[in-house]
């Protein structure tokens, strides 16, 4: 592991240190996980774009969805 130096404005090192007591770790090991957390939400991210522009130059034609359409369960009303 490295040693790094993060600057945190006074409010959010005090939360942090609430949530690593709550959480019963350490703020380092709170830091670590919480940056993990936002970098696989980052490439979540990135993913869903990349799916979304994909889709959007090759949308599906109409006949495409019905037979999946008549495969699912619609509730009565």
């Amino acid at each position: 592991m490295e040693t790094i130096q993060v600057v945190l404005d006074a409010s959010l090192l005090k939360a942090t240190d609430r949530a690593a007591r709550r959480t019963k770790r350490n703020r380092s090991a709170l830091i670590r996980d919480a940056l993990r957390e936002h970098l696989r939400n980052l490439e979540v991210r990135a993913l869903e774009a990349s799916d979304r522009d994909g889709y959007s130059k090759r949308p599906g034609a109409r006949e495409d969805s019905l037979v999946w359409e008549a495969e699912a369960a619609w509730p009565a009303e």
